[in-house]
């Protein structure tokens, strides 16, 4: 069935489009000109070629859409997704009648029988899912919308780009003599997707619109001058696929007409079209699918077409610079600018680029933007970017590590609000983790292991070796408290403490004594993915465990003062928290990663977990614990340098907290390299299109530079704010505006030969402002700077007092000489501004 719709355009939308003919083709070949123009711009990520795979392609994405763009200029490709398209259903993964078993683990364990214990884990929770329960749902694509133009295949002046300052993604090329330009963006502000396409011609657009999908239960159809696939999420293990979702098409063009066959549409003799993307699902929340997922995607698409593209874009533009614009970094520039950006990832460690680790960090704050809106779901192991039924780790929720680091850079880089959706899924792990605790472990509170989905599942995921941890619950909740010692927000401390004293309570019935020392630990569990003696890995008391602990249990005694609630329970808190093992320094001087002395000096695992009190936690302080530190500086030179793109991201932030700014960027250097064509493996690296590789593509490794950079230029977790603390040789000169430190301090600073030249701190809240440098600073203006006396009176800036580390008789001390700081405080007030300068 075939039939003609003649279209209309809007009197306004005429009048603009004839008064601008002759402009837009200026335009069009002043964006076609891109040595001296776009390629110029700190912000844009352009090519001139189309992408020839998935890790070319460029992402655009509102929170709860995202599309990659593939630029061809005979055929488009936008690969969909929307965040609520997951397998299963509603539905949590425990294991019933384990908890008998696990008591026999920790016995094993206790009494070294540590190969008994992981058989026993093993036999509990088999590698494949029980026929009863499940290792978690996949996150899972919608499909594509291909455009095919006819005649397109002989393209010259080829470009394309992704502009992350205003979040829009264009293709220019030329067809005899004629220009073409696309431009498409996923609106914050409308929920819908927007394809752009002009000619510089009238008539000149001809091209065909479909819909595709891998789904197998799915259709798509034509009704009511609309493309739409329907289509339903796949079954696996035990979980019916029940997430039914609809995508709907609609093009409004300017001139010409639009035909129409059962599964297309097509337009012919076009002077311009504005093609709305509109998808919804049924899916209202973790345990809730009842919603109608056509009326939801009829209901975005409606509101959208009642806007013009400029209406859509000038919203979509302003809402999205409301978040980047908080942030600038300038660390010079060089020719390679003017490259393409896949060139210049090929060169950098050749070429000098410096402007190519700034674009690099903005892009990872335009992901965080683009992929974790408020009131949307939080990103996966790939954001919100996926097109594979079967992803890789089934791009879940991965929170002994991935999960985590996706959110380091929300506070540090002031997008603290984009931290929400991390919060509600911690919130209803901590409702969904009390049947975890309970039925496993017979305890009161809540837990989550290493892996969860968008169904909220608390159980162990893969199996007695990797799933044995219990812990993930308990490093989620750091995040709540980030956020506080960020904004000193009490409203959001009353509301969240109650998921802060759960995952305490958790571990005040859990904590078992261990028999050599006494200590309080967790068995059974593991050092996350690695393994002692000879293929073991469940343990008790590793060392990230004990760290863990102790912050699960020093937040909410700090919570709890702070609120002036739960005095009784803190009392406990106290009191178990003074039995949790201390760290201790192994023979070959390194930070032990076990209870044991178990370490390997050729050990290259990628994670390295016991790291965790370095960063993200402040328990390992340069000035405060030596000893500690040393170690850990020497666990990370065992382990070296080159591993998957998400560790070496992490490792950035570890050498930022060593103050090694020259190890760090080496770091950052080694991720910005090209990554292996091969998509499995440990190697690291970075795509075409900036995405990080495992490989395959995981987006943590974006983040985790993100906020390795940040941690190079501020660091406010040692009872000061840092500034510059670990600042490379390569970036002599620079200027860095709005990061934000505890406290909610939000800093400004300019440098010439790696010393301070400027510093602005504007004080969000007030109270005192402790400044930590290399070089003398004094006061720009009217206000006291004091050198700073004993401890940081601001609460925010608390450090919790640490254990003398146990140090091994065969561990040779390493006296690592540190440079001079200065320190100042500064009694500050809410909203005012306060200006230093070099003395």
């Amino acid at each position: 069935m075939t039939r003609n719709k003649q279209s209309t355009t809007g009197n306004k939308r005429n009048a603009m489009w004839n008064a601008g003919k002759t402009l837009g083709v200026v335009v069009i070949l002043l964006a076609l000109n891109i040595d001296k123009t776009v390629a110029q711009s700190n912000y844009t990520l352009w090519y001139d070629k189309p992408a020839a795979n998935w890790n070319e392609a460029l992402p655009i994405g509102n929170g709860r859409l995202a599309s990659m763009v593939f630029g061809g200029a005979a055929e488009e490709r936008l690969q969909l997704n929307e965040e609520s398209v997951w397998a299963g259903e509603p539905g949590n993964n425990i294991i019933k009648g384990v908890y008998d078993s696990i008591v026999q683990i920790r016995k094993f364990l206790f009494e070294e029988k540590y190969k008994d214990a992981q058989d026993l884990s093993n036999r509990t929770f088999p590698r494949q899912a029980p026929k009863d329960g499940n290792y978690g749902m996949q996150y899972q694509p919608v499909g594509n919308l291909i455009i095919h133009f006819s005649g397109h295949e002989n393209a010259t002046k080829y470009y394309r780009d992704l502009d992350i300052q205003h979040a829009l993604a264009s293709v220019t090329y030329e067809i005899d003599g004629v220009s073409f330009k696309r431009e498409m963006f996923a609106s914050l502000t409308d929920g819908v997707i927007i394809v752009r396409l002009t000619a510089s011609k009238p008539k000149s657009i001809n091209c065909t619109l479909s819909l595709n999908t891998p789904h197998k239960v799915s259709q798509v159809k034509v009704k009511n001058d609309e493309l739409i696939l329907t289509g339903m999420t796949s079954s696996v293990d035990n979980k019916q696929g029940k997430v039914s979702f609809e995508t709907q098409v609609l093009p409004k063009v300017e001139g010409g007409k639009v035909s129409m066959t059962d599964t297309s549409l097509v337009l012919t003799g076009v002077d311009a079209a504005t093609i709305y993307i509109s998808i919804g699902t049924n899916f209202k929340n973790y345990h809730d699918i009842s919603g109608n997922a056509s009326a939801v995607t009829s209901g975005y698409l409606a509101n959208a077409l009642t806007k013009n593209y400029d209406a859509l874009k000038t919203a979509h533009i302003n809402k999205y610079s409301s978040f980047f614009d908080r942030v600038s970094l300038d660390l010079g520039s060089t020719a390679q600018s003017k490259k393409p950006t896949n060139v210049r990832v090929a060169e950098f460690n050749s070429i000098p680029d410096p402007q190519l680790a700034a674009l690099y960090f903005q892009f990872g704050r335009y992901l965080l933007i683009s992929g974790s809106q408020p009131g949307t779901a939080p990103t996966t192991l790939q954001g919100k970017w996926n097109d594979k039924l079967n992803p890789a780790w089934d791009s879940k929720y991965t929170i002994n590590i991935n999960t985590e680091m996706n959110y380091w850079p929300a506070e540090p880089t002031n997008l603290s609000e984009l931290h929400q959706p991390l919060f509600d899924l911690i919130k209803d792990l901590s409702v969904t983790g009390k049947e975890s605790a309970s039925e496993m472990y017979h305890a009161r509170g809540w837990n989550a292991h290493h892996n969860t989905d968008q169904w909220r599942i608390t159980g162990p995921v893969d199996g007695g070796f990797y799933g044995m941890w219990p812990m993930g619950g308990a490093w989620l909740t750091q995040h709540l408290w980030y956020h506080y010692l960020y904004t000193g927000d009490k409203d959001f401390l009353t509301n969240v403490y109650p998921v802060l004293k759960g995952a305490a309570m958790f571990f005040v019935d859990v904590l078992q004594e261990e028999p050599t020392h006494k200590w309080m630990v967790v068995a059974p569990s593991m050092s996350p993915e690695n393994t002692y003696g000879k293929s073991v890995g469940v343990t008790a008391g590793g060392t990230m465990d004990n760290q863990l602990v102790f912050d699960v249990l020093s937040n909410a005694i700090h919570a709890a003062n702070t609120l002036n609630t739960d005095n009784a329970f803190a009392d406990t808190l106290k009191t178990m928290i003074k039995r949790l093992p201390p760290m201790q320094v192994g023979q070959y001087g390194q930070l032990q990663e076990w209870l044991k002395d178990w370490d390997r000096k050729d050990d290259k695992h990628r994670h390295i977990s016991h790291l965790y009190g370095l960063f993200p936690s402040n328990q390992i302080s340069p000035y405060r614990n030596p000893q500690l530190f040393n170690a850990a500086r020497q666990s990370l030179v065992y382990r070296g340098d080159k591993s998957t793109g998400w560790s070496m991201g992490w490792k950035v932030n570890w050498w930022a907290r060593l103050l090694d700014g020259n190890r760090a960027y080496k770091l950052i250097a080694d991720q910005l390299s090209p990554a292996p064509v091969e998509t499995t493996g440990q190697n690291g690296g970075t795509y075409p299109n900036l995405f990080d590789a495992h490989p395959p593509f995981q987006i943590d490794g974006n983040f985790g530079c993100v906020s390795g950079i940040s941690e190079m230029l501020v660091q406010s977790q040692d009872g000061a704010i840092h500034v510059l603390p670990a600042l490379p040789d390569v970036w002599p000169n620079g200027t860095v505006k709005g990061l934000v430190t505890r406290g909610g301090f939000v800093v400004d600073i300019s440098w010439k030969n790696g010393k301070i030249n400027t510093l602005k701190v504007t004080s969000k809240i007030g109270g005192n402002c402790r400044l930590r440098v290399y070089d003398e600073i004094v006061a720009d203006g009217k206000f006291k700077l004091g050198k700073a006396n004993g401890e940081n009176k601001n609460p925010l800036f608390e450090v919790e007092p640490i254990k003398q580390p146990l140090v091994s008789e065969k561990a040779t001390q390493i006296d690592l000489k540190l440079k001079k700081t200065f320190e100042y405080d500064v009694a500050t007030e809410p909203g005012k501004t306060y200006l230093f300068k070099a003395q």
